[in-house]
């Protein structure tokens, strides 16, 4: 069986000329018009990759988006007539791992497909047991778990991937470009300020719970996930 995608998207044409691409690209493609019917698709074709549209009947997008996260990190490509910044910061805010914006080359589009693919095939590899543990703190890849003081913490996907990569990467700086590059993996079409969203994100999760490490502001470069003596 060939990767599965699901398209969910109302403007049939659109639609349409995507899956045609796509199957002749090797693809298996389903499509749904609405949210609620690409939710529902969803739990029961659970797809490789989503390709989802902003403006829908029932449920929008973003709602779409923040279902499927609760349940799944799955990747999912926002695909959509909406290109302001304040659209595509809130879109990889919510989970999104790639923003495409209409109208788009279908190459491209299939270039970001394969990209986002790769890069979660990776990720999920079966046995990684890449695990970063320090004082009151384990974050697994993996599983994608946040353990703080031993307990399970609820935690986005993109914000466990940037903890993840800085924990892992301790007492080295990464600017901003360079962390969008290293745990969004794309070229980010707007400004950088979702990094620092995730971060002051983080930090509220991480207040307290050890004085022996800490997620640090280097004014003027980036941030570090700083070990202190």
């Amino acid at each position: 069986m060939g990767t599965k995608l699901l398209i969910i998207d109302n403007d049939l044409s659109i639609s349409e000329m995507m899956t045609l691409h796509l199957e002749s690209e090797g693809y298996e493609v389903k499509t749904a018009t609405d949210g609620v019917e690409g939710i529902n698709f969803f739990k029961m074709y659970e797809p490789d990759l989503v390709l989802l549209d902003i403006l829908l009947p029932r449920k929008d997008g973003w709602q779409v988006c923040r279902e499927i996260r609760e349940v799944s990190t799955k990747p999912i490509i926002m695909v959509t007539a909406k290109g302001e910044t304040f659209d595509k910061v809130l879109g990889l805010e919510l989970g999104a791992d790639d923003y495409v914006i209409k109208p788009f080359d279908i190459k491209e589009l299939t270039a970001r497909i394969k990209a986002v693919l790769r890069r979660c095939s990776t990720r999920e590899t079966p046995g990684d047991s890449e695990v970063v543990k320090f004082e009151n703190i384990e974050i697994s890849r993996q599983k994608y778990e946040l353990k703080l003081c031993g307990k399970s913490v609820d935690v986005p996907p993109k914000e466990l991937e940037l903890l993840y990569f800085l924990a892992s990467n301790y007492n080295r700086v990464f600017s901003r470009d360079q962390l969008l590059d290293k745990v969004w993996g794309f070229d980010y079409l707007g400004d950088s300020r979702t990094v620092d969203v995730h971060v002051k994100r983080l930090r509220e999760k991480l207040d307290g719970v050890s004085d022996k490490w800490l997620l640090k502001t280097v004014w003027g470069v980036g941030y570090k996930f700083e070990l202190l003596q």
